[in-house]
């Protein structure tokens, strides 16, 4: 339950936070670039600063979680940050929401709560796994990601957002990983831990990459186009982890019909939300049905 409550926690963080950085960057916006006169701009306001300070108090929410339970139950519960930012969009906007978001919204919560009940995910220990197997498993993963990444450079059609979005939910999935084997870490040598750890190093350079693979997303076509591949990837490298290589455990047999099940709710709520006005900063009043 700690688990739970601390990973919905860190996913409404998210979500605040990037309202707050969202309102903050309407006030600055001159163009569609951030250069490093805008990055100024933004920093000079405090909505925008106050974003920032929230989001990184999700970052260590979802450590703490990451702490406590197996990643295979904490990263599909940070799937729900883009329902939480739909209605604080609204809120903070002042914009109604639609049915369809409505519906969307509350889907999505009771498909991430209906694959975490047939998933029952338990057991994996982060400290166990071997340098062989962490070296494996960050090969694979960079690996897929660079491909996406290539593909989705060289593809000029309206798929090159879908596959950069992709890989940029795969990299944010690989993050949560190192996180993983931070706070494993940090909870068998204590700080000693946390600066011997191999893995607070290469987030040092997985924080930026992901930055940068958002941003290219993002800049590639339309987010809702983006954005399934880039919230649905992050749960399932959790899940390929988990099982593969932390030695966590899921329900099988006739459980994975419904997981199917709850896993297809979950794509299908998502693509309604990414198609939001509210997501895009548009005003849903001027968009068609």
């Amino acid at each position: 339950m700690l688990t739970v409550l601390l990973a919905v926690a860190a996913a409404f963080a998210n979500a605040a936070g990037s309202v707050l950085q969202r309102a903050g960057a309407r006030k600055q916006r001159q163009g569609s670039d951030l250069d490093v006169g805008a990055l100024k701009g933004l920093v000079k306001t405090p909505v925008w600063v106050a974003g920032v300070v929230v989001m990184l108090t999700g970052l260590v929410l979802q450590a703490a979680a990451l702490a406590t339970g197996p990643i295979v139950l904490i990263q599909p519960i940070m799937v729900s940050e883009l329902a939480f930012t739909l209605v604080l969009s609204g809120l903070a906007f002042r914009t109604r929401l639609r049915a369809r978001d409505w519906v969307a919204a509350v889907g999505m919560a009771a498909a991430v709560g209906l694959l975490l009940f047939a998933l029952a995910p338990g057991g994996g220990d982060a400290r166990s796994v071997s340098a062989l197997e962490w070296l494996l498993g960050c090969a694979v993963t960079v690996a897929c990601v660079g491909m996406l990444f290539v593909a989705g450079r060289r593809d000029e059609t309206t798929h090159s957002a879908a596959l950069l979005g992709t890989a940029a939910g795969l990299w944010f999935g690989f993050t949560a990983v190192l996180m993983a084997g931070v706070t494993a870490a940090l909870t068998a040598d204590g700080v000693h831990g946390l600066f011997t750890a191999w893995q607070t190093y290469a987030m040092l350079v997985a924080g930026p990459a992901g930055f940068f693979l958002l941003q290219t997303a993002l800049r590639a076509g339309r987010l809702v186009a983006a954005q399934p591949g880039l919230v649905l990837a992050n749960p399932l490298v959790a899940l390929g982890w988990g099982l593969v290589v932390f030695g966590e455990h899921v329900r099988g047999g006739p459980w994975i019909a419904l997981e199917l099940v709850a896993a297809g709710a979950l794509a299908g709520c998502t693509v309604l939300l990414a198609g939001s006005p509210l997501l895009r900063d548009e005003d849903p009043a001027r968009q068609p049905a």
